[in-house]
């Protein structure tokens, strides 16, 4: 009898230990990830009870904030500018978050470690809890000017800005957009509701084609495969004589490469300055030069420019851009002009320009400025980091003086567009027309970068409009309004 009590009192005693331990274990070290849960109820519960931290442009502007209701809940999320800001701020729902209202959750919502003490004074003191401030880098005069030229051209597009010199991007915008009010909503049911309507929309405006849609960069690419070719020291300088026939015979293939509407380049005598191929966009060039310096050569520039990686964040995740392994001579000459299986988003065509701007060096790309905390201490001050060095400073300035001609020379690919014609403002750039095989409306995608003012770069810009057709016609005047109203806001106009 004695021994059968022993025996129980040892396995309660175990039991009691195994519950105790386990106890000290959650409120130690899983604290912080069970009051991060969803599916917490309390959490849940309480995350409507105090006052979200707001989300800023770098000019002040409020893209993102909480306002205080009657009933239930005390605070309520919403955007002021809607569908403008909805690919940056994302939403931040009953269920779920994107966009940077879930990239920085932790701090918009008061979790964060760093706050942990103010929160704990606050409570103490009856205080309501408040999240903190994040600070973008997003400039509002060159945000709403991109949303409103793409809304005007009435296609899926997307269009990035970038500060040469650090990597802060300036803008960020997509179209179709939505408007995240519809999903910011206390009701289950209407928020159900609003969220099948969206995913249903054939239009995809939930899909941010400014960071999370590639599509073929076209003769954009031009800038790659030229500081491939001019690192490889095969091309001393733009001046440099290159092979341009009005078809280049492509080997082991019946198939040849044209120029646009299969026009000569040149007085069609074969053999062109490389400066005069880029200014033009002749696609037999630049196949040419594609198949000379090979495909692996192509493959490292462009992975310096921040292609093929798939860890890019700003903080926001990035879908890769791609430029696959080539190896086969006619693939690898449609590779060269942008075609094939290469594949860009709008902000790696900000990054193409943004590295020539900079003297060759590539700064990471980012969209959070700074965080600050209700009390106004610093939590996060973002410093701009390089990401790679694409090109020497050498290489750069062949390439830039290749792109001013194209908006600065009459028969430049973007004269008319981006040119004296179109803005008093000098801009570098390269135009693109896409063929992509699967637009409904037969027209080619629009494909647009570039930076300004020559000679001081601030601003770096990638559009792309699928189905836009010629990317000078499309693209580029949407690059121009974003420039012109970026500059305007800085005073540099």
């Amino acid at each position: 009898m004695n021994h059968a009590l022993r025996r129980m009192s040892l396995a309660c005693l175990v039991l009691f230990l195994l519950l105790l331990i386990n106890a000290n274990y959650v409120q130690a070290f899983q604290a912080g990830s069970l009051a991060n849960d969803p599916l917490n109820s309390r959490t849940f519960a309480q995350q409507y009870q105090y006052q979200r931290g707001p989300i800023i442009t770098s000019d002040g502007k409020t893209a993102a904030a909480s306002r205080h209701i009657s009933g239930v809940y005390s605070y309520q999320r919403y955007y002021p500018y809607g569908a403008m800001y909805a690919p940056v701020t994302g939403y931040d729902s009953l269920y779920s978050a994107t966009g940077i209202e879930q990239a920085e959750n932790r701090f918009l919502s008061g979790s964060d470690p760093q706050l942990a003490v103010r929160n704990l004074i606050d409570l103490i003191t009856g205080k309501p809890k408040k999240g903190a401030t994040v600070q973008l880098t997003i400039n509002s005069a060159a945000q709403r000017a991109a949303y409103q030229a793409l809304r005007l051209s009435g296609r899926a597009s997307g269009a990035v800005a970038i500060q040469p010199s650090t990597g802060a991007i300036l803008a960020l915008a997509s179209y179709p957009s939505f408007d995240p009010n519809k999903l910011a909503v206390l009701s289950g049911a209407r928020l159900n509701r609003n969220d099948r309507r969206l995913l249903n929309d054939p239009r995809q405006p939930l899909l941010n084609r400014a960071i999370n849609q590639s599509f073929p960069p076209g003769s954009t690419f031009k800038v790659v495969t030229s500081s491939a070719a001019f690192s490889s020291g095969k091309y001393p300088s733009p001046n440099t004589e290159v092979f341009a026939p009005t078809n280049l015979k492509l080997p082991n293939t019946s198939k040849q490469l044209i120029n646009f509407d299969n026009l000569p380049c040149g007085n069609g005598g074969g053999r062109v300055p490389m400066i005069y191929a880029f200014t033009v966009s002749c696609n037999t060039a630049f196949g040419n030069i594609g198949m000379k310096v090979g495909g692996s050569a192509l493959r490292q520039q462009a992975d310096k420019f921040g292609m093929n990686d798939p860890n890019l964040k700003i903080p926001l995740p990035v879908s890769q851009s791609n430029f696959p392994p080539v190896s086969d001579p006619a693939l690898t000459a449609y590779s060269g002009i942008g075609q094939y299986n290469d594949t860009v988003t709008p902000l790696q065509e900000a990054m193409f320009s943004a590295a020539i701007a900079n003297n060759g060096t590539l700064m990471r790309p980012f969209l959070v400025q700074k965080v600050t905390a209700p009390d106004l201490t610093p939590l996060v001050n973002t410093q701009p980091s390089v990401l790679s060095q694409a090109v020497s400073a050498d290489t750069a300035s062949k390439v830039e003086s290749m792109m001013v001609n194209v908006t600065q020379k009459p028969y430049g690919t973007a004269y008319q567009s981006a040119g004296p014609p179109a803005t008093s403002i000098q801009i570098a750039a390269k135009t693109g027309t896409a063929q992509n095989g699967i637009n409904n409306t037969g027209l080619d995608d629009a494909v647009f970068t570039c930076f300004a003012p020559v000679g001081n770069p601030q601003i770096a810009v990638g559009v792309v409009v699928k189905g836009g057709g010629l990317g000078a016609d499309a693209s580029a005047p949407i690059a121009v309004k974003i420039i012109e109203a970026y500059l305007s806001s800085q005073g540099k106009q």
